[in-house]
């Protein structure tokens, strides 16, 4: 049995089992795509236990017990370590717990922001102080009766000047009908008369219209002023907040440092110097691995072998299911993680391997204006960052005449199935256009991990890429694009649904989501690395594809089936 307290000062754990038949890995487990080894699994079900059995945290993770606080789920994290020759594990989770870094048993946060009279907090409290003065000007009673006020001013304003054109312009229209009756029956010396009384009238109206529009802008001006001087001190308020909240910011960056196994340190600034967007986005530093591996250091620590898993309940907008392993975030965790792995050795990256070696792409169709292909799994549609071999190359390659862009649409490097591609510049339009116009016809049969009691049924979620862990995607009903399937269960059976999907739209991973996700199937597609676990391959083949033959015209249909 583990004790909390007895672990404030020191995080290193032994293995609760004997594990002296287990052999230890040769490398340390590459973070963003990795098998979790058995050392790495059997500290898990350590965290684990003590979560479900020991732990008397406040944080509500949302698993069926009643809470007052909000149910969030969080990723945690162990190392396997070997510590004077024994080998053990140190846990972490990311972010915070209950709003709070001082929770015994797991590594402390690398830079504490929460550390009491430190001088975050002492900022913190500064910047808080700069929302209180802000929040007060703008609840000001002085300040909210002259908006209401201006505004109530400013239609009640043209409603008048609406009513004064109104009886201008009728007033116009009267004076028209005067001089047509009154031409006939008058002298020339009358009707001049009456000219002249008209013209009169006219000014009049114009005059009082004028001084009416005049009076409102005077008014208008004198509370617009008034209600300036309110919003000038807001202004200047939200100004230096800016300034220090920037400030603040640069310094965390400069002192949020972090170790590796060489001993060397650099700061977060210095990290993401030479990344994407030069700046650490929100929350960098504050993962799981970069927590273990700074403990590590400090702590003259061997690292052995790292996993992460997921507790709790799912969020709302990405795909995590209790317990389950994860690979390490990119955007915030790569390039903290690449120097913070040197000096260690690790596995390969395995995503500079070429997935398509000794496979071989299958003609299904070939004419003089296009082809059409069966794609293996694990083959890139088009040339990535470091690999070139794709379908695009292949294709090139075999067909050296073809002109224009070849690719019409994309498949995932892990699904296989139809793909069209076009040998020139005016088929390959005429196909894009029938896809944007959503004339093509698409099937697809998958493998789900569970069983789906619904034998038909149309999913709705909107997506969008999720920005701090590419390629993933999130639901996102504020900035997503809408995504639309349609599926057909097959069979059911041992657990797994067979299933056919028919996709409306056509979205980064869409059927992957649409399956995983709570509010879709909650069913993840058997093999999917990133939004289930992981197996053979991933079970998704685009199983049809119908369209209009660019130049025949005719209506054609090709189908694969599954090897699975």
């Amino acid at each position: 049995m583990i004790s909390k307290t007895s672990q404030q000062h020191d995080c290193f754990i032994p293995f609760n089992k004997d594990i002296s038949q287990i052999e230890l890995p040769k490398k340390m487990n590459y973070p963003f795509y990795h098998e979790v080894h058995t050392l790495s699994k059997m500290a898990a079900k350590q965290v684990q236990d003590f979560l479900e059995n020991e732990a008397n945290l406040l944080h509500n993770f949302g698993l069926g017990t009643n809470d007052e606080h909000l149910p969030i789920g969080k990723m945690f994290g162990v190392l396997v370590v070997e510590k004077e020759g024994v080998l053990g594990y140190i846990a972490a989770y990311s972010g915070k717990l209950a709003n709070s870094n001082e929770n015994a048993f797991f590594v402390p946060p690398v830079f504490d922001m929460l550390q009491k009279n430190g001088y975050f907090l002492e900022k913190e409290i500064g910047l808080n102080e700069i929302n209180r003065q802000i929040e007060s000007i703008e609840k000001n009673p002085d300040y909210l009766k002259l908006k209401d006020f201006l505004e109530k001013y400013l239609i009640d304003s043209k409603l008048k000047i609406d009513i004064r054109k109104e009886q201008n312009k009728a007033n116009k229209q009267a004076r028209k009908l005067k001089r047509l009756e009154q031409k006939e029956v008058l002298s020339e010396i009358e009707f001049e008369s009456l000219e002249a009384q008209l013209i009169k009238e006219s000014l009049f109206d114009k005059h009082q219209l004028n001084v009416l529009i005049k009076e409102v802008q005077t008014k208008e001006n004198e509370l617009t002023k008034q209600i300036l001087h309110y919003k000038d001190k807001i202004n200047l308020l939200k100004e230096k907040r800016k300034t220090d909240s920037n400030a603040l910011q640069q310094w965390l960056f400069k002192n949020y440092t972090f170790l590796n196994a060489n001993n060397e340190e650099k700061s977060l600034l210095d990290i993401f110097e030479k990344s994407l967007h030069a700046q650490p986005p929100a929350g960098a530093g504050e993962c799981c691995a970069p927590k273990l591996f700074q403990y590590a250091y400090k702590n003259n620590l061997k690292p052995i072998a790292l996993a992460e898993f997921w507790w709790g309940q799912s969020p709302k907008s990405e795909v995590r299911k209790h317990k389950q392993f994860y690979p390490s975030c990119w955007g915030k965790c790569e390039p903290i993680l690449s120097h913070m792995l040197q000096g260690l050795k690790v596995d390969d990256n395995p995503f500079l391997n070429n997935p398509a070696e000794g496979k071989e792409l299958s003609i299904v169709y070939d004419d003089a204006y296009l082809v059409v292909i069966n794609k293996p799994a694990e083959f890139l549609s088009v040339p990535g960052i470091h690999i070139s071999d794709s379908v695009y190359e292949r294709i090139k390659k075999r067909y050296p005449h073809a002109t224009g862009p070849l690719i019409v649409h994309r498949l995932d490097m892990s699904t296989s199935g139809i793909m069209v591609l076009a040998k020139n510049k005016e088929v390959h339009e005429n196909l894009q256009k029938q896809f944007i116009k959503r004339k093509v016809k698409k099937s697809y049969i998958a493998l789900l991990e569970g069983e789906i009691l619904q034998k038909e049924g149309k999913i709705e979620l909107p997506l969008r890429v999720d920005l701090e862990d590419r390629p993933r995607q999130l639901v996102c009903y504020d900035y997503g694009k809408m995504a639309i399937t349609e599926f057909n269960v097959l069979s059911v059976e041992d657990g797994f649904t067979r299933i056919q999907y028919i996709p409306i739209t056509g979205r980064t991973h869409q059927l992957r989501v649409h399956s995983a996700h709570k509010l879709g199937l909650n069913a993840p597609i058997k093999g999917d690395d990133l939004y289930g676990k992981k197996a053979n391959r991933l079970h998704l083949h685009a199983h049809s594809l119908s369209f209009y033959h660019p130049v025949t015209k005719n209506w054609i249909t090709f189908e694969t089936a599954p090897d699975f």
